[in-house]
């Protein structure tokens, strides 16, 4: 028997992920879950409120789940080297998934309200809800600025990586 044909086929070894890529896909993870998180408190006070019905939510509720399962994806994606994951969850949520969160704030704030007005009306579910979405948006922040880090761009160079 020929050696080199009965040899095992190994694959090559795996290049472990610096810690800013293992903690940025932690901190997607994270954004994530809060993400589940707020739209978990948001469609409980709207069927709450009665404003409207389980059936009237699917829609947006089925979006949002299209967007967690993506991103959970990207996030698993990013911590095994894949460059194009970096750059399309760092635009696709880094970018809009940012706006998306601090636009309402922003307008309200233009439109001659403050945080103390919004405070004084606020119930336990707000309070959770504001609680979550500084969460939501800190760890974002955190992933974008870690996945651009010097070593991140080393471990997602073209010559390291195939993904």
């Amino acid at each position: 028997m020929n050696a080199v044909i009965d040899a095992p086929k190994t694959a090559p070894a795996a290049i472990d992920p610096p810690p800013v890529v293992r903690t940025a896909a932690v901190l997607w993870l994270t954004a994530v879950a809060f993400g589940v998180l707020e739209t978990a408190l948001m469609a409980g006070q709207i069927l709450h409120e009665g404003s409207a019905t389980f059936a009237g939510l699917l829609p947006q509720m089925g979006f949002r789940l299209v967007v967690f399962g993506v991103a959970v994806h990207l996030a698993l994606r990013l911590r095994h080297g894949a460059n194009w994951a970096r750059w399309t969850i760092g635009v696709m949520l880094g970018v809009f998934g940012t706006l998306s969160l601090v636009i309402e704030p922003v307008q309200f704030l233009l439109a001659g309200g403050s945080i103390g007005e919004a405070v004084a009306g606020a119930d336990a579910v707000w309070f959770a809800f504001a609680a979550s979405r500084i969460a939501h948006l800190v760890a974002v922040l955190g992933a974008m600025a870690l996945m651009f880090q010097p070593r991140a761009n080393a471990y997602f160079r073209p010559a390291l990586r195939s993904a």
